[in-house]
């Protein structure tokens, strides 16, 4: 299956292993690429907090970097998407879903 155009290497890896072990339905794809996007852009944010710091100084005095917070909403995001998917053994504390319109359910390749 084709990797979409933009991918970084977070978002390439779950793009693979998601692709590699299951057929998907075009609706599922389009979650599975938007999950994939969010998995790059919480990479991106987590580098930024590694190389500006946690804190950040700023005129009102030291702020936590609002990457910290974008990257919790980011990860909450790519958390709901990823249970719609319905992807087995995915984990097992994240809340039920009642997944994506259509119907999947674990198809594995032949």
């Amino acid at each position: 299956m084709a990797v979409p155009r933009g991918l970084n290497a977070p978002g390439r890896k779950l793009w693979d292993s998601c692709t590699d072990e299951f057929e998907w339905a075009e609706h599922e794809l389009a979650v599975l690429e938007e999950a994939c996007r969010i998995r790059d852009r919480v990479a991106g944010l987590d580098a930024a907090v590694k190389k500006d710091g946690l804190m950040l100084t700023s005129s009102q005095g030291s702020r936590v970097h609002p990457a910290v917070a974008e990257a919790r909403q980011q990860r909450l995001a790519l958390a709901r998407l990823l249970v719609t998917l319905q992807i087995p053994g995915l984990d097992d504390d994240l809340p039920p879903s009642n997944g994506v319109r259509g119907v999947y359910v674990g198809r594995r390749r032949g």
